[in-house]
């Protein structure tokens, strides 16, 4: 066996060897979830305070329009409506945005690779930590 053949047969047992280790330490990587939950709990306190502004802004129109006009509470009625309208709307709003933004990240790079701009390089020897 001469010395090429020798350093080739080395540079092949430690790709693999580089290969096992990479998916050893793939295998035992938990999946981090702390992110992901305080992200939920942020998007469900935005929904609640969207629903809630625009009922009271709701409210205040319509109480402000009754004082003005001296009419009993049927403006501020009306109005408490009109904000729960517009606050269901802003949430589904909201809901649909975090959807499309969950749909992007969970699309596979093959299919982002369709556009035109180019992917990047990566390099497959290149071992994140």
């Amino acid at each position: 066996m001469t010395q090429a053949d020798n350093d080739s047969d080395r540079s092949q047992r430690l790709a693999q060897l580089d290969k096992r280790i990479a998916a050893a330490k793939q295998a035992k990587e938990p999946a981090s979830r702390g992110e992901e939950h305080h992200t939920q709990a942020q998007l469900a306190w935005r929904m609640v305070i969207e629903l809630v502004a625009g009922l009271g802004i709701g409210f205040g129109m319509g109480y402000g329009l009754d004082a003005l006009f001296g009419t009993s509470p049927i403006f501020m009625v009306l109005f408490i409506f009109l904000g729960l309208a517009a606050g269901v709307k802003t949430m589904m709003r909201s809901a649909e945005e975090v959807r499309a933004r969950q749909e992007a990240a969970e699309t596979p790079q093959a299919q982002v690779a369709d556009t035109d701009e180019p992917a990047p390089a990566v390099d497959k020897d290149d071992e994140r930590i």
